[in-house]
């Protein structure tokens, strides 16, 4: 299996110091900062990108195990929300919310459920988050 790789430099203490990431070998660079991250500064922050990983990654195992079963995808677009809330005084992910919309054409909304939900839990990034106490999925058929 490949390797994936991902980088960030941090200048400065934690409330004054800023930070760029990088996603892979330049793909994605980005800004991040203390108010990027606890508040609402300009930048990104390490939960947008665990959003952002976690809602492409599902979205292909939905359409991987859509077109396994014989129901191809015409598209499947998914959000992923990554709230971050102290607990105990730490910061910590105590939720992950995952809406995800499907066109897939010959399928009932029961069936698209049931797919949906096993490709949740097939999914790599939810299951590298399973320390995350919630990770729930809205699912919607469009059509």
């Amino acid at each position: 299996m490949a390797t994936r790789n991902g980088k960030a430099i941090w200048r400065g203490d934690l409330k004054t110091g800023t930070g760029e990431v990088t996603v892979g070998n330049g793909v994605f660079s980005g800004n991040y900062s203390f108010t990027s991250r606890f508040e609402d500064g300009e930048g990104t922050n390490p939960e947008e990108l665990i959003a952002a990983a976690h809602a492409g990654c599902y979205s292909m195992q939905l359409s991987a195990m859509l077109a396994e079963a014989g129901t191809p995808a015409t598209s499947v677009d998914t959000e992923a929300v990554c709230q971050l809330r102290f607990i105990d005084g730490a910061p910590t992910i105590t939720e992950i919310k995952l809406s995800t919309v499907g066109e897939v054409p010959g399928l009932t909304a029961e069936q698209f459920q049931k797919a949906a939900e096993d490709a949740k839990a097939a999914c790599l990034v939810t299951r590298a988050l399973a320390g995350v106490e919630t990770i729930s999925l809205k699912a919607e058929l469009k059509g």
